[in-house]
């Protein structure tokens, strides 16, 4: 499997909408956007394009229409940022960074009861 696409910021805001959408047209994640983002057509478009020379869209043609659709699993490119992130600013270490967060930021009971819901299971793994 090859590497996930990088994609910035703006590009991110685009993948969620087709993510959730899925197979969509200009025009339609425009209209998606409208109201939360104050881009105009083009940017959307270049965004798109630029999406499409990554490899991380698909573009099929519909008569005279273009309809994008992912072409890489969100988890992929969710884990391979999450992975980046983690090598630029702990080193890749997990621990720290949660560790980081859990010092600075409010967590519930029910956080607190899914990370350790994650951990017994992660540890049951390792004693497989």
């Amino acid at each position: 499997m090859s590497a996930a696409p990088r994609i910035s910021d703006a590009e991110w805001t685009v993948m969620n909408v087709l993510w959730t959408r899925g197979p969509s047209s200009l025009a339609e994640v425009v209209r998606e956007l409208e109201g939360r983002l104050h881009w105009k057509p083009r940017t959307v478009q270049s965004l798109i394009r630029r999406l499409v020379d990554k490899g991380a869209l698909a573009v099929d043609s519909c008569g005279r229409e273009f309809r994008y659709r992912p072409a890489v699993e969100q988890s992929r490119c969710q884990l391979a940022e999450s992975r980046s992130f983690l090598d630029r600013v702990f080193s890749g270490r997990l621990t720290p960074f949660v560790a980081h967060l859990m010092e600075r930021e409010a967590i519930s009971k029910d956080d607190l009861a899914a990370l350790r819901a994650m951990l017994d299971q992660a540890e049951k793994k390792l004693k497989k």
